[in-house]
């Protein structure tokens, strides 16, 4: 697919359309993008339901006020990236205002919008200061995000593949999701506060990345999970008795077959000792030939592993610990540590409408992350259809209380945003009083 990144987009003024006329717009402007999208959908997106001011007083956190105390600078340096049709890529966009951002979202029609790291500069002008030969121009700070992509799950999940996920395979992420909330409650955050952390540097960030980090090689590795010392870590401890193990034992096991087939249980016997394997190996072959048990058969085959690893002759620490790390392999998040220790890389911004499957990114509430179903996500045609539906109804507020995507805006203000802002401007007060009395007590002095 053609590549090509630019600092400027394309001017283009035409008419934001949300009736049947989509269809019969000019065959040239109608082009699809990506997997039948159409940029004139896009077209309506922006102009009736993207939440633009929420995106704005995000980035802001807070220094959009007039307080004396506001870093007017703070969102015209933070960066925006724009994918266009064609996979044109504008790097680098800075915007003083929320109207600013609003009017080039609106302009230049964005299939994808990722926002990136805060830089020392505005990051529009960045070719002016490189021309003064001071290196200025670096990022200085940008959120701690933990990347969880569904993919990397494909090896221990065999109902989907790829981009694809139904219900038997989302579980994972409700895990993922439940796991790093355990890490924030265990070290004392809240969630507004893990997403407020936005000025550690890149050597922090490794440090956090580090500490999570337990899934390590890649699809090729037969072990991705070993786990040292007599004892697990506390944190680990706990992930494994709170979240892991029954998620592995009430829900993966049985929903992916995970033991059903000589293929898919020899990538278990491949994670313990080979005296072991082989003893498990013989009698499940045995019972393949002549089974006739009613109860499931990975159910029995996961407790013949484990009461052989854990009992009699295999007590040595090292073979119980093969248990956990199997669990640990199957459910524990595979996060993308890279995307959490750097800030230069860029993260898709929420309301933004997935290029493949053109379903919105919305944000999911984590305390209720089980009842969440990825599968009635709304879609850019739907909205637009329950747009027009919609139409003639007078009592909403605002055009996203026509559609379904209404409930996630909703959700997405005050359940983030307006906490973040109260917080944040607490802490522009808090910090703005205690320069005016040490400017106090150094006059006084």
């Amino acid at each position: 697919m053609k590549r090509e990144e630019i600092d400027n987009g394309r001017e283009n003024n035409d008419m934001m359309m949300i009736d049947g006329s989509l269809e019969k717009e000019n065959q040239a402007n109608n082009k699809a993008v990506f997997d039948g999208l159409n940029l004139n959908y896009f077209k309506a997106y922006y102009g009736k339901l993207f939440p633009h001011t929420d995106i704005f007083k995000w980035m802001s956190y807070g220094n959009d006020g007039k307080h004396p105390a506001c870093d007017n600078s703070y969102f015209v340096r933070r960066e925006f990236s724009f994918t266009l049709q064609d996979d044109i890529y504008l790097r680098f966009q800075s915007f003083n205002t929320s109207n600013e951002l609003e009017n080039s979202i609106k302009d230049k029609c964005p299939v994808k919008i990722d926002i990136g790291p805060v830089y020392s500069v505005d990051p529009a002008k960045r070719r002016a200061y490189a021309q003064s030969g001071d290196n200025v121009f670096i990022p200085v700070e940008r959120e701690l995000v933990f990347d969880i992509d569904i993919t990397d799950y494909d090896d221990v999940r065999y109902c989907c593949s790829g981009a694809d996920v139904c219900l038997e395979c989302w579980p994972l992420m409700t895990v993922a999701i439940k796991m790093i909330l355990v890490s924030i409650i265990f070290s004392g955050y809240t969630v507004a506060d893990v997403v407020y952390i936005v000025g550690l540097t890149n050597e922090q960030r490794a440090a956090i990345a580090d500490y999570f980090c337990v899934c390590k090689g890649n699809e090729n590795s037969q072990k991705k999970v070993s786990l040292p010392g007599p004892v697990l870590h506390p944190f680990l401890a706990r992930s494994y008795t709170d979240v892991l193990k029954d998620f592995f034992e009430k829900n993966l096991l049985t929903s992916q077959n995970i033991f059903s087939t000589e293929e898919r249980y020899e990538k278990i016997l491949e994670m313990i000792p080979d005296a072991v394997a082989s003893e498990l190996r013989g009698k499940w072959q045995d019972n393949r030939r002549s089974s006739h048990s009613k109860d499931d058969i990975n159910v029995v085959r996961w407790n013949q592993l484990k009461n052989l690893l854990q009992s009699g002759k295999q007590k040595a620490q090292g073979l119980r610990r093969c248990v956990e790390e199997i669990v640990f392999c199957f459910t524990y998040p595979r996060i993308d540590i890279e995307v959490s220790k750097h800030m230069n890389h860029l993260l898709k911004a929420p309301f933004c409408v997935h290029p493949k499957t053109g379903r919105v990114c919305i944000p999911i509430d984590p305390i209720r992350c089980e009842e969440f179903d990825p599968t009635t996500v709304p879609t850019l045609s739907q909205l637009l259809e329950e747009l027009n539906m919609e139409g003639l109804k007078s009592d909403a507020e605002n055009d996203w209380d026509r559609t379904s995507l209404g409930e996630s805006v909703r959700f997405f203000r005050s359940s983030f945003l307006q906490p973040l802002l109260k917080s944040c401007k607490e802490e522009i007060e808090s910090s703005y009083n205690a320069k005016l009395q040490k400017s106090k007590n150094a006059l006084s002095w």
